[in-house]
């Protein structure tokens, strides 16, 4: 027997019928942005809406169950919890994070590097060398994003977080591209995952939020008090519709992986296209190492053309069915041009990418 919460339940189920005012069967959204208290020095358990509310609470609930974690914090961007995941850092700590890492997250690593709040090496995680030299230089927490964003490049979760705890570092993963229905980083040890929320697992392109789950519940409640204290908490309001949003993760998931796979393949038969990367692909460097530590190969793909910034031009203007836009994870199709859009800023040497589907 196991107490493990089977993920598709509780995305379906977590807080149905658990309203105790009127028996509504979907938990209600409370906006009110504060809480009376039944007395003098008598609080309730939600006392005023930055700090605590119950909406938002049900979904870090939910977010902390999916990823088999000890707790969660929500905040109001993907970014903002790629912030607060390493707001405890100090100036003399080193982060290790990948050198093909999105565009957002470089840019905002570069900035507090620059300010000298902490430092960071950016490295190649698929190159043992430059791990070797990284872990040399005694990080204190290790950033990894699988697959990257935008090349999809695939990196062992497991080997890097078990020579992290030797090293005496934390690790954290971006969970973001595959969510906790294809990937679960916890369970290979890391102790913190990342997600902006905005993308697979609100699924519908009308929120802007983020998470950080933590294996540890003191690392939660640490994360939680600094959001409370800088004001980065999601709104009731967007955490009411991500909520909605994951009572159909999984087949959400599973339609647009299957259809994200045709057109891999499709594309990998093209004339017009130099590669693509896929890990759902046999051709995909990073294939074995995804159907070791993922239970699915994702909907997010991008790929090659021949003829460089007058094929990309004349291919994302002639798409119908595929939108012209930023972001991922939403029920429609979109196309987009990594060097001219989310990785706008970025290192020169990292901008190795042309079109991302």
């Amino acid at each position: 027997m196991t107490n493990r919460k089977d993920p598709q339940t509780v995305a379906a189920r977590t807080g149905i019928a658990s309203d105790t005012a009127f028996g509504a069967v979907v938990p209600p959204i409370y906006l009110s942005t504060t809480y009376s208290f039944e007395g003098f020095e008598r609080a309730r358990a939600h006392d005023y809406s930055r700090t605590s509310n119950p909406t938002r609470a049900l979904l870090a609930e939910t977010l902390a169950d999916l990823e088999g974690g000890q707790g969660a914090v929500v905040v109001s961007s993907g970014m903002a919890a790629v912030d607060l995941t390493f707001s405890q850092l100090r100036s003399h700590n080193l982060l290790i994070a990948p050198h093909d890492c999105y565009g957002g997250t470089h840019r905002l690593l570069s900035a507090r590097r620059d300010l000298k709040q902490f430092d960071v090496m950016f490295v190649d995680m698929g190159d043992p060398r430059q791990l070797d030299a990284a872990f040399a230089a005694s990080p204190a927490m290790v950033l990894i994003e699988t697959p990257s964003n935008p090349l999809m490049r695939v990196v062992d979760i497991r080997a890097i977080t078990e020579r992290a705890k030797k090293a005496g570092a934390k690790v954290a993963v971006d969970n973001t591209f595959l969510s906790p229905a294809l990937q679960r980083p916890l369970e290979l040890g890391a102790h913190y995952v990342i997600h902006s929320t905005t993308k697979y697992l609100n699924g519908h392109s009308d929120v802007v939020g983020g998470a950080v789950v933590c294996a540890d519940k003191a690392d939660a409640d640490t994360l939680a008090a600094w959001a409370n204290i800088v004001g980065v908490t999601g709104s009731a309001f967007d955490s009411y519709l991500t909520l909605r949003g994951i009572r159909t993760l999984f087949p959400r998931v599973a339609q647009q992986q299957q259809t994200a796979l045709a057109i891999a393949k499709h594309l990998e038969g093209s004339p017009m296209v130099s590669k693509v990367h896929y890990p759902g692909l046999p051709s995909h460097a990073g294939h074995a190492i995804a159907k070791t530590q993922q239970s699915g190969f994702g909907a997010m793909l991008s790929f090659e053309l021949t003829g460089g910034t007058d094929a990309v031009r004349r291919f994302v203007e002639a798409v119908q069915v595929f939108t012209l836009a930023e972001s991922l994870g939403g029920v429609e199709s979109l196309v987009a041009h990594p060097a001219t859009m989310t990785h706008v800023g970025m290192d020169p040497d990292a901008e190795n990418f042309h079109v991302a589907c």
